[in-house]
C-alpha cells in the first residue's frame, strides 16, 4: 500500500500482511481457592467450542466449584444458547418457545455435557441479555446453581421484521416469546439473582468486584 504524507508528499510504502483473527469469546482461569472461573462473552458459532475446551482445561484441576460469568452478555443464537445450557444441565426441557396462538416450540438438554455435577454459581447483571438470560434462567430453575448479582435485562422475544409496501420502513412483530423450564416468562421482566448483589461505579473504578467476591464465598462456604 503507497501513501502520501509530509510537507514534501513524498508516497510513503507498507506491507500489510492478511490474516484470520479469531476474538476469544471465553475467558477462563483457576481463582484462589480452587475455583475455575469461565466468563462468556456472547453467543456465536465460535462460542461453544470454546467453552468446552475451556471446561475440560480446568476440570482436569479438579476445582471445588466453578463460577460462570454471564454478566454484560447481550446474547446471540439461540441454538448456542442451548448447546451452552447443556454443559451444565444433563437432561430435561431447557426452554419454551411460546406463539401467539398458544403452541410451542420445546428445547431439550442436550447429552454430553462436561460440568453437570460441580458446584456452580453463575454471575448475571443488567447487561445479561437474551441467549444468557436463557442459560442462567435454566440453571436457576433447576437448582442447578445458583445466580448472583443484579436482576438481568429481560430481552426474550422473537421478532419479525416486515417492510412497508413503500420501501421506506417497516415494523417489528413480536412472534413469540421465551420461557424457562418452570414457564417464567423473561421478556421485560428478567432474571432476579438469588444474592442480589449491587457492584458500583466506585466498585469499577477501584477495581472491586463483590459480585465476583460472594460466588466465591458460596462457593467455599461449609
Amino acid at each position: 500500500m503507497q501513501q502520501q504524507r509530509g510537507r514534501d508528499g513524498q508516497p510513503l510504502d507498507f506491507s500489510i500482511t492478511r490474516a484470520k483473527i479469531t476474538v476469544p469469546v471465553v475467558d477462563s482461569e483457576m481463582l484462589e481457592g480452587n475455583i475455575a472461573y469461565v466468563a462468556l462473552h456472547t453467543f456465536n458459532d465460535q462460542t461453544t467450542p470454546q467453552l468446552r475446551k475451556a471446561l475440560e482445561d480446568l476440570l482436569a484441576q479438579n476445582p471445588v466449584g466453578l463460577i460462570f460469568d454471564l454478566r454484560d452478555n447481550g446474547g446471540g443464537y439461540l441454538v448456542t444458547a442451548i448447546e451452552v445450557v447443556s454443559e451444565f444441565i444433563p437432561k430435561g426441557v431447557v426452554m419454551y418457545e411460546e406463539y401467539g396462538d398458544g403452541t410451542r416450540d420445546i428445547y431439550d438438554a442436550l447429552p454430553g455435557g462436561r460440568a453437570t455435577e460441580i458446584p456452580l454459581v453463575v454471575l448475571i447483571n443488567e447487561g445479561t441479555a437474551s441467549a444468557s438470560e436463557i442459560t442462567a434462567g435454566a440453571i436457576q430453575d433447576y437448582g442447578r446453581g445458583k445466580l448472583v448479582g443484579a436482576t438481568s435485562y429481560g430481552k426474550g422475544s422473537v421478532q419479525n421484521w416486515i417492510p412497508l409496501s413503500t420501501e421506506e420502513g417497516g415494523v417489528r412483530i413480536t412472534i413469540a416469546r421465551w420461557l424457562t423450564p418452570h414457564e417464567k416468562q423473561i421478556n421485560e421482566i428478567g432474571l432476579t439473582p438469588d444474592f442480589p448483589v449491587e457492584r458500583t461505579e466506585e466498585d469499577y473504578a477501584n477495581d472491586r468486584d463483590p459480585q465476583l467476591d460472594r460466588a466465591i464465598q458460596l462457593l467455599l462456604q461449609p
